[in-house]
């Protein structure tokens, strides 16, 4: 079996249908070189992208239902631990913002939070699992919302930079608990997307899970490198946890409001 054999195998399983080839190719290639049979390279990078996009989506997801914003939160792992928290840690995110344009890189389905937002805000959700961005875009359009989302993968940082340029400014970025998925696609990516986008925006929230989602233990992942990062590199501008989540707020050195 050829790569190309391989990869169209591993996309037939509907989880992995819509999720961008450059994805799809980074997942292979951890295994593209070990020496085991095609149905185990199969395997294993379906597993790895199960780890990454779909380990807690529940598969209620994966078709467009006319239900509430609640119903939807609450089938997805991180908005349903974020829900009674939305409030609180939207206040702290737009604090000292009017109007502005959400950039929610790894979305998720985090755009059925929209309700949760100040008025003025214009958000883009931008999303590698196609279910997902359909979903959300029915939903925006039912509810003629000032929302939309975008099938892409966060991997193409220059499709990326063009979808936040074409945004009105000021731009706030939201990256929650997405850095874990990218380190584990390519090593040090958060590093390198952090720096092409900063000079774009006037602030970005990235967060973290601090507990495990389903048996809540504590992590002993060790966050102190990407907390060190932004701290050497960028103006950091808050810091705090709520519902097992930390949310780091920074914004370019010197950039003026």
């Amino acid at each position: 079996m050829n790569n190309e054999e391989i990869i169209n195998r591993v996309i037939s399983k509907r989880d992995f249908s819509l999720i961008p080839l450059e994805d799809i190719l980074l997942a292979y290639k951890k295994f593209e070189r070990r020496q085991c049979s095609d149905e185990e390279k199969i395997r294993l990078t379906r597993d790895l992208l199960r780890k990454v996009y779909s380990a807690f989506i529940s598969g209620k997801l994966l078709s467009i239902k006319d239900k509430d914003e609640s119903w939807f939160l609450r089938k997805h792992l991180s908005t349903s631990e974020r829900l009674i928290y939305y409030p609180e840690v939207y206040k702290r995110i737009f604090k000292d913002l009017d109007k502005c344009s959400v950039i929610d890189l790894g979305s998720g389905i985090n755009g059925f939070s929209y309700n949760f937002f100040p008025k003025g805000v214009s958000y883009m959700g931008v999303e590698a699992v196609g279910q997902l961005t359909n979903l959300m875009n029915f939903y925006f359009e039912k509810e003629n919302l000032d929302a939309k989302a975008v099938h892409e993968s966060l991997f193409n940082l220059e499709k990326i930079k063009e979808l936040i340029k074409n945004t009105k400014k000021p731009r706030v970025i939201f990256l929650f608990k997405v850095i874990d998925s990218l380190e584990m696609l390519e090593g040090d990516y958060t590093k390198r997307l952090l720096k092409e986008i900063i000079p774009l925006c006037e602030r970005i929230t990235l967060s973290f899970a601090t507990r495990s989602m389903i048996k809540k233990d504590k992590f002993k992942v060790n966050r102190k490198w990407i907390i060190d990062f932004i701290k050497e590199n960028f103006e950091l501008l808050d810091d705090f946890e709520i519902g097992n989540e930390q949310y780091i707020i920074f914004k370019e050195k010197f950039k003026f409001k």
